[in-house]
């Protein structure tokens, strides 16, 4: 079973498309403890059944998965019927 991890903040590129924007990603784990990794690495754990990631906003939560777009892939959520920009809306990692 993959385990659960909460994405509260991102680090982006100067770059404005969305399928390139998002660099890096941080948050707690279950535990508690803090985390930031690549998205590359996210990528990977996703893919791999490791980890699975969410994002929560007024006790909704949101899945992030990974996407493809002109052969670069990259992570979004889940469609919640709050917003398209989940990640993209999350506060700056330190």
């Amino acid at each position: 079973m993959a385990k659960l991890a909460r994405v509260r903040c991102i680090n982006k590129t100067d770059r404005m498309n969305p399928h390139e924007r998002i660099e890096s990603v941080g948050g707690e784990y279950s535990n508690g403890s803090q985390w930031k990794q690549s998205v590359v690495q996210t990528i990977r754990d996703i893919e791999n059944g490791e980890w699975e990631f969410y994002v929560e906003e007024d006790g909704l939560m949101a899945g992030v998965v990974v996407a493809e777009h002109n052969g670069h892939k990259y992570i979004k959520t889940t469609a919640d019927g709050i917003q398209p920009d989940n990640l993209l809306s999350l506060a700056e990692c330190p």
